[in-house]
C-alpha cells in the first residue's frame, strides 16, 4: 500500500494542509500496539487523556516526510521532533473549560507543524480549521497574539462565554473554513499555529478504552526557519 499525498490550500491565507491517506503499511498493528497502553491526562487543556508512541513507530513514519514537509512548510531544513502520543477525546461537553470550547492553536511559531493520524473509524470525528470573525485571523503568530488576545475578550463581553461542548461549524466568533474527514489511516500535516479543533460528533462515545474511543496519534514537529536575508 502506497501513501497518497496531496497539498489543499485552505482559507483567506492559503494555508497548506498535506493530506495523506493509507498513512501507514499497518495501521492495525499501530492501533494494536496503542490499545495494550495505559493513558494518562496530558496538561489542562486537551479534552482527554494520552499515551507516549515508541521511538521505533515514530521514525518509521517520520522519516520518509520529513523532507516533504520542509518543502510545503518552507522551512530551512528537515524538522525535529518534539512529541508524540496517542490521544482519546473523553471530556463530556458539559465539563470542558471556556478555552476547549472554541478552536485552538499548539504554538505561536511558523515552523511548529502539527502531524495527526487517524485510527479511528470515520463516524468517529475528524478535524476543522477557523477564521476567527472579528480580526480575520486564520494562524496566530507572536505577532497577532495581542490583537487576538484583546479581540476575544471584547468578543466574550459582547457575545457571552460559548455554552458548554465542543465548537462544530460556524459560531458568532467563529467561521469554519475546512473540515478533513477521519478516513482511517489518513494523516494531516498542518502548521501549529491554525486555528483548529477536532470535529466531533454529538453522540461521540467519549470513552477512555482504546479499543473503541477516538484514538489519534498527534505528533509535533519544530523546523528551523528559513533565513532569506
Amino acid at each position: 500500500m502506497v501513501p497518497r499525498l496531496r497539498v489543499e490550500p485552505i482559507g483567506h491565507e492559503r494555508q497548506p494542509v498535506i493530506v495523506i491517506d493509507d498513512f501507514v503499511p499497518d495501521p492495525a498493528a499501530l492501533r494494536a500496539r496503542a490499545e495494550a497502553l495505559t493513558y494518562q491526562p496530558m496538561g489542562p487543556y486537551y479534552p482527554g487523556l494520552r499515551a507516549e508512541v515508541a521511538a521505533a513507530d515514530v521514525a518509521a513514519y517520520l522519516l520518509p516526510l520529513l523532507d516533504v514537509v520542509a518543502q510545503v512548510f518552507a522551512l530551512a531544513g528537515p524538522p525535529g521532533l518534539i512529541s508524540a502520543g496517542y490521544s482519546i477525546v473523553t471530556t463530556p461537553p458539559a465539563a470542558l473549560g471556556p478555552i476547549q470550547r472554541i478552536p485552538h492553536i499548539d504554538g505561536l511559531e511558523a515552523e511548529r507543524i502539527a502531524l495527526l493520524h487517524f485510527l479511528c473509524r470515520e463516524d468517529q470525528g475528524g478535524t476543522a480549521f477557523y477564521r476567527h470573525r472579528s480580526t480575520g485571523f486564520e494562524t496566530i503568530d507572536a505577532a497577532r497574539h495581542p490583537a487576538y488576545d484583546a479581540a476575544l475578550r471584547q468578543d466574550v463581553a459582547r457575545h457571552g462565554l460559548p455554552s458548554p461542548g465542543y465548537i462544530a461549524g460556524d459560531t458568532p466568533l467563529f467561521e469554519c473554513i475546512a473540515r478533513f474527514a477521519a478516513v482511517p489511516n489518513r494523516a494531516l500535516v498542518y502548521r501549529s499555529h491554525a486555528l483548529h479543533c477536532a470535529d466531533l460528533p454529538a453522540d461521540l462515545d467519549l470513552t477512555p478504552d482504546p479499543r473503541r474511543a477516538r484514538l489519534t496519534v498527534n505528533t509535533f514537529l519544530m523546523g528551523p526557519p528559513r533565513n532569506d536575508g
